[in-house]
């Protein structure tokens, strides 16, 4: 009866505690998500289990189990470091995924996924393999993502040249690049409906069109015929460009710089 009324008594729940309740409840979210299909989930059921003979044995007074949990402890915890690291490894890596650091890693990790972006496009283009890369910018592009075969792979040039070459059973659709890496392939995005569009731009070119029509994304297109590099932002398309000036202009649109003007031939709706 005393616990009780001391429970009512205590003082009333501030802003901080909210605060402190949801960060722990986040962490704690966020570390089931990350042992989910692990082998590390029956590691934190046997550790639940120690926890709950610990407690049981400190109430039923079971002196020697008590004392056998308490000395086993200490080394369970570098057990656990010995058995999991590779776990660790990958629970640290997500977190360093975070949007938080992304923010401040975001210049740099662009940098190097343009210069693998222009690298994967000047191949495909030597090889004339049709290709087209949608790069995800302020709106997302989770429903196309979906509705292809998620990767969630770190971007290289060799990772999306093998994606496209025409053996490959991701080849047909859309790559999809978001926070700087390789999201999904094999994503299938909407072709515009623009009348005046000519009639020698094929279904890529169309797809990246009807793409950047609907969202803020860029994308990039490999002609199979004739192997030209394209980019495409708000439904405009720019045609024949090589790989230095695909570079700039990614990064005047990826890395939101002041653009530079276009030194490709821009495609005319008449």
């Amino acid at each position: 009866m005393m616990r009780f009324t001391a429970l009512l008594g205590r003082p009333p729940i501030g802003w901080w505690d909210l605060v402190d309740i949801l960060v722990v409840s986040a962490l704690i979210y966020e570390i089931l998500k990350l042992i989910r299909g692990t082998r590390a989930v029956q590691m934190a059921v046997g550790g639940a289990f120690l926890a709950a003979l610990f407690y049981i044995s400190r109430w039923g007074h079971l002196e020697t189990v008590n004392w056998l949990i308490r000395n086993m402890v200490g080394y369970l915890v570098f057990a656990v470091i010995v058995l999991f690291q590779s776990d660790i490894r990958r629970a640290l890596a997500h977190l360093g995924r975070a949007p938080f650091f992304r923010y401040f890693a975001k210049p740099q990790s662009a940098e190097e996924s343009i210069e693998e972006l222009a690298v994967a496009a000047s191949m495909l283009s030597a090889q004339r393999i049709g290709a087209i890369v949608a790069i995800e910018r302020q709106i997302g592009l989770r429903n196309y993502i979906e509705g292809g075969i998620p990767l969630d792979a770190v971007l290289t040039y060799d990772l999306i040249v093998s994606i496209f070459q025409p053996a490959s059973p991701l080849h047909d659709g859309a790559v999809i690049v978001q926070d700087d890496r390789v999201a999904a392939a094999a994503c299938f995005l909407p072709l515009t409906v623009n009348p005046k569009l000519g009639k020698e731009l094929g279904s890529r070119h169309r797809a990246a069109i009807g793409l950047t029509e609907e969202n803020d994304s860029v994308a990039i297109v490999i002609s199979e015929e004739t192997g030209s590099i394209s980019i495409v932002a708000d439904g405009q398309m720019e045609r024949g460009i090589d790989a230095d000036t695909l570079r700039a202009r990614l990064r005047s649109l990826v890395l939101q710089r002041t653009q530079a003007p276009p030194t490709a031939t821009r495609v005319e709706y008449t």
